[in-house]
């Protein structure tokens, strides 16, 4: 393959159109160029030509040819960045190089747009260029109300790198958690199946025998004498809602799920009910597309950390020795 290189198809891209993901991933490469380069076969699909409109599967890998001329003179001119959403992401920055970003993602900040978003992640990466040539790409993705440490990719060869770490699922990720109850268990693995399911309410997983492989290793650093559970949760597959939805089967919801916590169980601090999502995407450790490892420990916001000390856990201290 000359000129071109490879990308995986992940799984929360299933199902999407060719033209959508492409766009998603190289947002500087006009609609018309993208279907010059889908009709002249510079795009394929597992070798093969495809239409714009080409559903696509897990595991699948798209050829992604030099992109130069594909890009319009308009597109190509820099993106005039809002100020505040500008100073905004770049308070977010846990770590940058050459080769990738990494940031604090705050919690109630989509990734990507959808049904009634106009303000996420993705239409906000310009603010994150630092002069450089391209755009960052996002290699993963956070749940909305899930904030912590973030990966970006600063350019097409890195971003490639990253998703193919992610697929082999070379890269390791640890979440902090305040659940409802305490598991009997010091530590354990939650290997229950999860299908995505579409309803009225908007999307969520379910445990079900036909679903995906889901599997959560976790371990409990602390109990509060109010029921509340502090865990450390290491998902080793990357399903949607994974972690919400695996507490909730297993009985211990996290603290503020609303979605996935639908039997009720009543989980408070001094009778006050808690309306922040209670998990963190505390750190995450991969190749680096350069070389070496990566390793990046994001702290918990200000919010969460008040819900934290008002449980009666140490995040500082306790949370220095545990990552």
């Amino acid at each position: 393959m000359i000129g071109g290189y490879l990308v995986t198809v992940q799984e929360d891209e299933s199902g999407v159109r060719l033209d959508r993901w492409f766009k998603r991933h190289f947002s500087d490469v006009s609609h018309a160029g993208i279907s010059r380069l889908v009709r002249t076969g510079q795009i394929r699909v597992d070798g093969a030509r495809v239409q714009t409109g080409y559903r696509l599967e897990v595991g699948q890998k798209i050829r992604i040819p030099p992109l130069r001329q594909a890009t319009s003179q308009k597109q190509k001119k820099s993106f005039v960045v809002d100020p505040k959403e500008e100073s905004y992401l770049l308070e977010t920055i846990l770590h940058v190089d050459d080769a990738v970003i990494a940031i604090n993602k705050p919690q109630g900040l989509a990734v990507q747009g959808g049904t009634g978003l106009s303000r996420h992640l993705d239409a906000m990466l310009d603010a994150l260029r630092l002069s450089a040539c391209e755009r960052p790409r996002l290699v993963h993705r956070l749940d909305k109300d899930t904030g912590g440490v973030m990966v970006l990719a600063r350019n097409v060869k890195s971003a490639a790198i990253l998703a193919e770490a992610f697929r082999l699922r070379q890269v390791k990720k640890r979440y902090w958690a305040l659940v409802c109850g305490a598991p009997s268990d010091s530590s354990g693995e939650i290997d229950i199946p999860l299908r995505k399911i579409r309803g009225r309410s908007g999307e969520r997983v379910m445990p079900l025998a036909l679903g995906r492989a889901a599997k959560t290793e976790y371990f409990v650093v602390d109990k509060a004498s109010n029921g509340i559970s502090w865990l450390v949760l290491m998902p080793t597959t990357g399903r949607t809602h994974q972690i919400r939805a695996h507490c909730a089967t297993i009985g211990f919801p996290v603290l503020g799920d609303r979605k996935y916590n639908r039997v009720g169980k009543k989980c408070d601090i001094d009778g006050n009910s808690i309306e922040t999502l209670c998990l963190h995407s505390r750190q995450i450790t991969l190749p680096h597309p350069e070389g070496g490892t990566l390793d990046v420990v994001a702290p918990l916001s200000d919010t969460l950390r008040n819900t934290w000390k008002s449980v009666g856990f140490d995040p500082e201290t306790i949370g220095g020795a545990i990552k």
